[in-house]
């Protein structure tokens, strides 16, 4: 298990003095860091098909000269032809797929569950890297093996926009308010929109633990999305105080006001968007292993597994859960599953994503809600029985 040693910091004092303000370099973040997947099987989830990745080289152009950059995106069948120096193989979501780099969240939930992304795993020979850029999103970089250069800036609205290449955002040079060398355990923080640049200096391995920041196009489109889907909204715009108007040709600004009014009532109940919400930020952006059983359990298969105390009841690798705090409800993976009395404790657990022991989930199976409410969960392929 990963714990961040904050040194003089807490989780409080981070979130109070760093967080969204200003970078952070934790020198010994995690003490005798072990990587928790290699290089090589690294690559080896680059060749699948149901992964993101991409390889972004440059051509290794000295201080001054124009850097051409190149990417490429997966799935990989062989790595030769980049050679032993200056390219980056970045893979998305491994905490999907791999358990021990899923283990890498842990040290971070003194942040909400839902806030949290994935981990994205980067290979770099020396001399790779991405380029200086800036993300809109917060990201803890841990560096794996090997060593990495890191500059990071404040936001500077002076910054250019480059695109050197049709898949790759940069931005121009900037100075840097970290310049550090990150060795195996040092923890990088980087917050929104703060220009960075990180270049390897042998072949390194570096762990990013991104966080979902939706924007609000893409909450006022999942809003629409409900509103359609759940047949709401349907009422017209009325106004029976009307008068008389001399200006016909005129869109009045007390009547822009009306109809905007009109349709945030329409938009504005508090359960909608809720459930809205929920849905949307637990439904993960990445590939997920969803195990569906070949055959539906039933309510009595069940029971009789959880009679086996060498069972285990495991969450799918990635799969987000919540509970809403609005609605009381279980949310996994964008699905709703209304809690009861009698079943809220068990979607509490749930929500917690951690595998349960059959003795954990023993004073549970005399309930025939809670039964049938974890037998949804094992047929909906977000949790399996191991």
């Amino acid at each position: 298990m990963y714990t961040i040693n904050w040194g003089d910091l807490t989780p409080e004092l981070f979130l109070a003095e760093y967080w969204q303000k200003k970078p952070l370099l934790i020198k010994g973040g995690f003490q005798a860091f072990q990587d928790p997947i290699s290089a090589d099987e690294l690559a080896g989830l680059a060749m699948e098909q149901e992964l993101e990745s991409r390889i972004i080289a440059n051509d290794g152009s000295e201080s001054g000269e124009p850097t051409n950059w190149q990417v490429k995106h997966g799935p990989f069948e062989d790595f030769s032809e980049f050679g032993e120096e200056n390219w980056t193989l970045l893979v998305q979501a491994v905490n999907n797929w791999s358990e021990t780099t899923a283990q890498m969240l842990e040290p971070f939930k003194f942040l909400p569950s839902w806030r949290i992304d994935d981990v994205m795993v980067s290979f770099s020979t020396p001399g790779g890297g991405v380029g200086p850029h800036l993300d809109q999103y917060d990201v803890f970089i841990t560096q794996g093996e090997g060593k990495r250069r890191w500059q990071v800036g404040l936001p500077d609205d002076s910054l250019a926009q480059l695109l050197p290449h049709e898949d790759l955002k940069q931005v121009s040079p900037f100075e840097p308010v970290i310049d550090a060398i990150t060795e195996p355990g040092d923890i990088l923080y980087i917050p929104p929109n703060h220009p960075h640049d990180g270049v390897s200096i042998d072949n390194s391995l570096n762990y990013s633990v991104g966080f979902q920041a939706p924007s609000g196009q893409d909450m006022i489109s999942a809003l629409a999305d409900a509103v359609i889907d759940k047949q709401l909204a349907e009422h017209r715009f009325n106004d029976p105080a009307r008068t008389v108007t001399n200006q016909p040709e005129l869109l009045a600004a007390e009547d822009i006001k009306k109809l905007q009014q009109f349709m945030l009532t329409q938009t504005g109940d508090i359960d909608l968007f809720s459930d809205m919400i929920a849905t949307f930020t637990t439904r993960s952006h990445h590939a997920l292993e969803v195990l569906i059983p070949m055959e539906p359990f039933t309510d009595e298969a069940v029971k009789g597994y959880l009679a086996d105390p060498e069972i285990f009841v495991r969450p799918v690798l990635g799969v987000k859960a919540l509970i809403n705090e609005q609605n009381g409800d279980l949310y996994i993976n964008g699905d709703r599953i209304s809690l009861t009395q009698q079943t809220r404790k068990l979607g509490q657990l749930l929500a917690k994503n951690v595998a349960l022991t059959t003795k954990q989930l023993e004073s549970f199976t005399h309930c025939l809600n809670n039964t049938q409410m974890l037998t949804k969960v094992l047929n909906m392929g977000y949790w399996y029985i191991d």
